[in-house]
């Protein structure tokens, strides 16, 4: 056999294998005891070795006590799901890193494509001590409809079920603002996970009169699809449209730029740091800002999770009205993985990254002194200078809230809305490999480095204030309105005199 056989025979037997698991995947499959406690044991070495911040927030005898608090819940075996959800969920919230979070398997992720699960009903919008009823899958109940304030589920006080909810999310140090955000996106979700499913909830309520009530409401089933033949008639066609409209979708999702010219203002939106080939547009977003004289941005970046250091690094050059650095401190607490790497996904790739871009300084630590060293200047063409109102909330997360910290309090710059999610002090990444438990294939993220914002803050475990709180406002979110841009949108209309 030669090797061009031999590698399609290769490549056909990896994807039958895929093929094969995800088909056959049981999501009732038990996993035995001694086979969650290895891969528990196996996580617990990887994080005790290899985080760079396991007890920034969580002194090491908590850790440990948390450590072994978990173990003691493996007491009988479990499915996938359940050592996930009651185990791994918990265990990694305590450690206050935001990108330390557990996902389910390849083949479960394979396995659930398409599915629609029962649900609980209502899309809620949650803030503060606050749950106001957004959405309700039940469209035949005229009571919880969209508005109705929620005071309890199932007998749990909405404060007290936020807070236990929390504890199933990670954060960056306390900076739950982004849990917030996460319940208020997928409710059904979070209930569903932590709590199961129930035949009915009983709900509080507010009702119109301000009198709190109580119902029952049902779960919520979807309904069996009896229109496969239609939909298979139309699915060429849709599936050509797709491919037509896939990548301009991709890059407006990603990032986008709308003109405002009555009141000579630009919004810019961007919501990654990873896709959308923002090196070309930054560069024709300010060339042209620059070439018709507006003096007036407004850049949105409340659904920027992060992504890369340098295009974040690139759009504070862009904007930065002084010389910066991306960082005080960014170090690793190993220089190799080992003896776990063929646990970490593409722990090969990690490793050379770990060995070639670290040294090990004074302290044992093994440093990135590039984002320690590098001092970047403000770009010299196309520089914006005018007017920049940055839109941030708990969704403002990683290389968007390094970014945040670069340009906040700097000369005609002003950041409006909500606590980021991002960790004011520092946080930890660069570097995200995937920690594949062996057995239950479950995976938690590893950050390698940890990074200490430049010119930082004391550590307090909030994320990056704004200038300009703008929080939740009722009637706004009844009428679908975004209220954080109207708010922006008016303070330049009078600094305009208009």
């Amino acid at each position: 056999m030669n090797k061009f056989h031999a590698a399609l025979l290769l490549i056909f037997s990896v994807l039958f294998y895929s093929c094969a698991t995800t088909k056959n995947y049981n999501p009732n499959k038990k996993y035995p005891v001694q086979q969650l406690q290895q891969d528990y044991t196996l996580l617990r070495g990887i994080l005790e070795t290899k985080h760079p911040s396991l007890y920034w927030y969580t002194p090491k005898d908590s850790m440990d006590m948390y450590f072994d608090k978990y173990y003691s819940y493996i007491k009988d075996s479990m499915t996938e799901q359940q050592f996930g959800w009651r185990v791994i969920a918990p265990l990694t919230d305590k450690i206050h890193c935001g990108h330390t979070s557990f996902g389910r398997s390849k083949a479960y992720n394979n396995w659930v494509e398409g599915k629609k699960f029962p649900s609980f009903p209502l899309f809620l919008k949650c803030w503060n001590d606050t749950m106001v009823v957004t959405n309700n899958l039940n469209r035949k109940d005229s009571v919880l409809k969209r508005g109705t304030l929620i005071r309890s589920i199932n007998g749990i006080k909405n404060t007290d079920l936020t807070k236990i909810m929390f504890s199933y999310m990670t954060e960056d140090g306390y900076a739950n603002n982004v849990n917030y955000i996460r319940l208020s996106n997928n409710f059904p979700y979070y209930h569903r996970n932590i709590f199961g499913i129930s035949k009915t909830y009983r709900v509080t309520y507010i009702d119109s009169t301000g009198v709190e009530q109580t119902t029952g409401i049902p779960v919520f089933e979807w309904p069996k699809d009896s229109s496969k033949k239609a939909r298979a008639s139309g699915l060429a066609k849709k599936e050509k449209k797709e491919k037509r409209e896939t990548r301009q979708k991709r890059l407006l999702d990603a990032r986008s730029l709308a003109v405002d010219t009555t009141n000579n203002t630009a919004i810019v939106t961007i919501n990654t740091f990873s896709t959308g080939s923002l090196r070309r547009f930054y560069r024709q977003t300010f060339r042209y800002i620059k070439k018709t004289g507006i003096n007036n941005v407004v850049l949105d970046i409340r659904s920027n999770g992060g992504g890369r250091i340098r295009l974040s690094t690139l759009l504070t050059k862009y904007v930065s009205r002084t010389n910066f650095k991306v960082a005080d401190t960014s170090y690793a607490v190993t220089k190799s993985l080992r003896p776990y790497s063929k646990y970490i996904k593409e722990g090969f790739i990690n490793n050379l990254g770990l060995f070639f871009l670290t040294k090990k300084n004074r302290d044992g630590l093994y440093h990135f002194g590039h984002w320690e060293r590098k001092l970047y200047k403000p770009k010299t063409g196309n520089h914006y200078n005018g007017n920049l109102y940055v839109l941030i909330n708990g969704s403002t997360f990683s290389a968007a809230s390094l970014f945040s910290n670069a340009i906040k309090g700097q000369p005609g710059i002003v950041l409006l809305g909500e606590e980021t999610g991002g960790g004011w002090h520092g946080n930890n990444g660069i570097l995200i490999p995937d920690i594949v438990l062996p057995n239950t294939k479950i995976k938690v993220r590893l950050p390698l480095f940890r990074l200490v914002q430049y010119n930082h803050v004391p550590k307090d475990g909030r994320g990056i204030e704004p200038d300009i709180n703008i929080g939740t406002n009722y009637d706004a979110l009844i009428k679908g309105v975004d209220h954080k841009m109207q708010v922006v949108m008016e303070m330049i209309r009078k600094a305009n005199g208009q």
